[in-house]
């Protein structure tokens, strides 16, 4: 039960200075247990504690002999699989340093990573086989090329299994080289608002540092299972749904596809699951629309959410997890925490989530903070904020507002070290040993933080005052019709910013809604529905805030792989219309 002012200690937490500490720590507290499984057919599909030292360190030594020299850059591209994780650890561990891809880019965006990057090799699963080969012709200096799925070499090809297979000798937690675990380890490239790409650069103690913090936060344990479904490239899903699970003794276990999540939760009985806001949103509103469908069910709901209300008044926990079970069965049955992050989750989600017994917690990082800055508590918690920063991070406002608004500033150990080659990037964000977010927010009394929004998406009203589009979108992806929307600025008849929306609409309402009204569904119809919802918001905004402008877009926007909307192709598809 959750009280604010309560004393609530932080958790003890084992202490890393590095990334070998981790494997050499987890080895020995947790030996045989599972640490990583597949769930596709993979060349490795399980792990143990033990056995993924021992890999790790076998397949940084294969590295070594096969003509890599410690420093060097190893880029990595695959899908979540056990394969990764070996690859990215053994790259660290043996004081490489890493470069994660994200393998759903193009093709020139792979290529000029690859080059931007300074790699010397490149680790792959089959499927990225035929785009790396023909890519690596036009990167110089990139000599060596490991395949996931090869069976043995085939020409310069190295097959990693036979790599890890063929380093004898016995292996023991002492034989990483030494490193300096405050060099460069991990370089992640994020792509700018027209894809112009930086890589940040993170040493293992950024990484360790963040570990740790979050760790003292909220307690993980051994017998947590982690369903891994975020491209594990992103720091969010490394640091946060990787490494930390793997510090705890928890196991990870690498979901098939983002379309088979229900399945593998259920098949796993996962008790963690992160994902981004998207991802919840889409899952409550099938929970709704399931609830609606049985119509007795639907008039439960109410008087049940309040009895299980008055249970947890009196220190009653765990009413909701029985009286809503069938709902927790689809989902394995065994949630204990959903991790939201990547961006802000509406809060009326999170409510709606925890009125049916589920745990939602959300965070707030970005890739160069290694990426948690604040975080919400099990018993400690806001819905409609970032979180609490964490024990070793300090936030401060830049330049408030009379409301107390202003970008979000941070400074601690996670911080990056800057931007690789990019020392103008980096004096931008890095400024008297604080890192500025490009985000805006404020840090409530009770010291939570709450993000407002992206800065370079700011919306300057007729009247001076800052509209920030995320907010009002939570509001718009609340009405049932809508699928998802954007909300953006655009010059009015009379030179003014406008404030206005378009709108995804959602089949699975907008059908059943006209099947009741009799009505034939065309365009107009799906306008005249979503505008008449619309005007009703704005009814309830202050005159500044509100949508002036209604423009209804047939597929959904195109997302990064972490389902974030590309927000910037938006006026492109506005002056289309």
């Amino acid at each position: 039960m959750k009280t604010l002012n309560e004393e609530y200690p932080l958790f003890p937490v084992p202490h890393l200075e590095s990334l070998q500490d981790l494997l050499r720590g987890s080895a020995e507290r947790h030996g045989t247990k599972l640490a990583l499984e597949d769930l596709n057919e993979t060349p490795i599909r399980q792990l143990t504690f033990q056995e993924l030292m021992d890999r790790t360190i076998r397949f940084g030594r294969a590295l070594r002999r096969i003509g890599l020299d410690e420093r060097d850059h190893v880029a990595v591209i695959s899908e979540n699989r056990v394969q990764w994780a070996i690859a990215y650890l053994a790259a660290t561990t043996s004081n490489f340093v890493v470069i994660p891809i994200d393998k759903s880019l193009k093709e020139n965006e792979i290529v000029t990573i690859l080059h931007a990057s300074d790699a010397k090799a490149v680790v792959f699963s089959e499927g990225m086989r035929d785009t790396v080969l023909t890519l690596a012709r036009s990167v110089k200096g990139l000599k060596v090329f490991v395949d996931m799925d090869l069976r043995e070499r085939e020409g310069h090809v190295h097959s990693m299994t036979q790599l890890i297979a063929a380093e004898s000798g016995e292996v023991r937690g002492d034989a990483f080289p030494r490193l300096d675990a405050d060099a460069v380890s991990i370089i992640v490239f994020t792509s700018g608002a027209m894809g112009r790409a930086k890589g940040v650069m993170l040493s293992q103690r950024n990484i360790t540092s963040n570990l740790m913090a979050m760790l003292s936060m909220v307690e993980l344990l051994p017998e947590d299972r982690f369903l891994s479904v975020l491209p594990i490239h992103h720091t969010y899903e490394c640091t946060c749904g990787l490494l930390c699970p793997l510090t705890a003794g928890s196991s990870v276990h690498f979901a098939r596809s983002l379309k088979t999540v229900v399945e593998d939760l259920q098949k796993v009985r996962a008790t963690i699951l992160l994902a981004v806001p998207l991802l919840y949103d889409k899952m409550f509103k099938r929970i709704q629309a399931g609830v609606a469908e049985k119509r007795l069910a639907s008039l439960l709901v109410k008087p049940m959410a309040g009895v299980a209300s008055a249970a947890e008044a009196v220190g009653i926990e765990g009413v909701r997890r029985k009286m809503f079970a069938a709902i927790h069965e689809k989902l394995g049955g065994a949630i204990r925490i959903l991790i939201v992050g990547g961006a802000a989750p509406n809060p009326g989600i999170s409510k709606g989530m925890r009125a049916y017994g589920f745990t939602l917690l959300q965070g707030y990082g970005l890739t160069e903070t290694s990426p948690i800055v604040a975080l919400n508590r099990l018993r400690k918690f806001r819905d409609d904020a970032a979180g609490l920063p964490l024990p070793n991070v300090e936030v401060r406002i830049a330049d408030p507002d009379d409301q107390g608004r202003g970008e979000i500033a941070v400074r601690g150990p996670s911080v990056m070290l800057g931007y690789y080659k990019n020392e103008e990037a980096t004096r931008q964000v890095l400024r008297d040993g604080w890192f500025y977010t490009g985000d805006y927010g404020f840090v409530a009394a009770d010291g939570f933080l709450h993000v407002s929004g992206r800065k370079k998406n700011v919306i300057v009203a007729a009247n001076g005052k800052n509209v920030f589009p995320e907010e009002l979108e939570d509001q718009v992806n609340a009405i049932p019709f809508v699928l998802e929307s954007v909300v953006y600025g655009a010059k009015g008849p009379t030179g003014d910013e406008e404030i206005c929306v378009m709108v995804v609409p959602n089949a699975e309402t907008i059908v059943p809604h006209a099947e009741k009204a009799g009505t034939e569904i065309t365009r107009e119809w799906i306008e005249d529905v979503i505008t008449k919802e619309i005007r009703d918001l704005n009814r309830r905004l202050p005159l500044y805030k509100q949508l002036r402008r209604v423009r209804i877009k047939e597929g959904e926007f195109e997302k990064t792989t972490t389902q974030k909307i590309k927000r910037y192709l938006i006026h492109q598809e506005d002056t289309t219309h």
